[in-house]
C-alpha cells in the first residue's frame, strides 16, 4: 500500500518538474522575442549577421522578417531584403529565394545591387550536382532536371544581358557553359536511348537538336 503512495509521489514529482521546465522554456522564448523587440535597428542587424555567419539560416530569416516589419524604411531595409534572398538560398528554399529576388527587383529596379537579385534567380534554379548526368540514362526521369537547368540558363542569360559588367558575370557565364554541355550531353544520351529501342526517327531528331542548338 505504501508502495502505491511512493509511486504516486514520484509521478507527481515528475509532472511538477515537467511543468516547471515547460514554463521556463515558454518564458525563455518570450524573453528572446522581447529582447529582439528592444534592440535597435543596428543591433538587430548585427545579430542577424552573427546568425548568418553561424549558418543559423532559419533564425536569420525570422530576424530579417522582424527587421523589415519593425524598420521598413530603416538604414538596413534594402540590405535586409538582399540578405533574406541569400538566407533562403542557403536554407535550400529555392522557391522562396526566387520570390524574394523578384520582390527586390520589383521594389528596387534601379538599386545599385539589383544585379545580385537577378544573379540569385539563376543560381536558385541551378541544380546541376555531381551524379546528375547518370540519372539522364533513365530518359523518362530526366525531364525535371533538364527543365530546371534550362530555367537556370535562361535566368543567367537575362542577367548577363542586363548586367554584363557585374561582379557576378564571370561566375554566371561559367555556369552557363557547364549547363550547355550538360544539356547537349543529355540530348545525346536520350538519342542513344532511342537507338537501343530502334526508334530511329526520334534519335535523329535528338541528334539534330545538338547540331542546331549546341554547335
Amino acid at each position: 500500500f505504501s508502495g502505491k503512495f511512493f509511486l504516486m509521489d514520484k509521478l507527481i514529482l515528475f509532472f511538477s518538474l515537467f511543468l516547471i521546465i515547460s514554463s521556463c522554456s515558454i518564458f525563455d522564448d518570450d524573453n528572446n522575442k522581447d529582447k529582439s523587440n528592444l534592440l535597435t535597428e543596428g543591433q538587430l542587424y548585427e545579430q542577424i549577421q552573427n546568425l548568418l555567419n553561424n549558418n543559423s539560416y532559419d533564425l536569420a530569416i525570422q530576424n530579417l522578417q522582424l527587421l523589415e516589419s519593425r524598420f521598413p524604411f530603416g538604414s538596413y531595409a534594402d540590405q535586409a531584403q538582399l540578405d533574406i534572398i541569400y538566407a533562403y538560398y542557403k536554407n535550400n528554399d529555392e522557391g522562396a529565394t526566387i520570390a524574394s529576388a523578384e520582390r527586390f527587383i520589383s521594389l528596387h529596379p534601379n538599386h545599385p545591387d539589383v544585379d545580385y537579385a537577378w544573379y540569385m534567380k539563376g543560381l536558385a534554379n541551378y541544380s546541376l550536382k555531381p551524379g546528375l548526368l547518370s540519372r539522364f540514362y533513365q530518359a523518362d526521369k530526366a525531364s525535371k532536371d533538364v527543365e530546371s537547368a534550362r530555367n537556370s540558363f535562361k535566368e543567367f542569360s537575362d542577367f548577363l544581358y542586363r548586367y554584363p559588367k557585374s561582379i557576378y558575370a564571370s561566375d554566371a557565364l561559367a555556369r552557363m557553359v557547364y549547363i550547355k554541355s550538360i544539356l547537349a550531353r543529355h540530348e545525346l544520351v536520350v538519342a542513344n536511348y532511342y537507338i537501343k529501342r530502334k526508334a530511329y526517327t526520334a534519335a535523329i531528331n535528338r541528334a539534330k537538336t545538338v547540331i542546331e542548338n549546341y554547335p
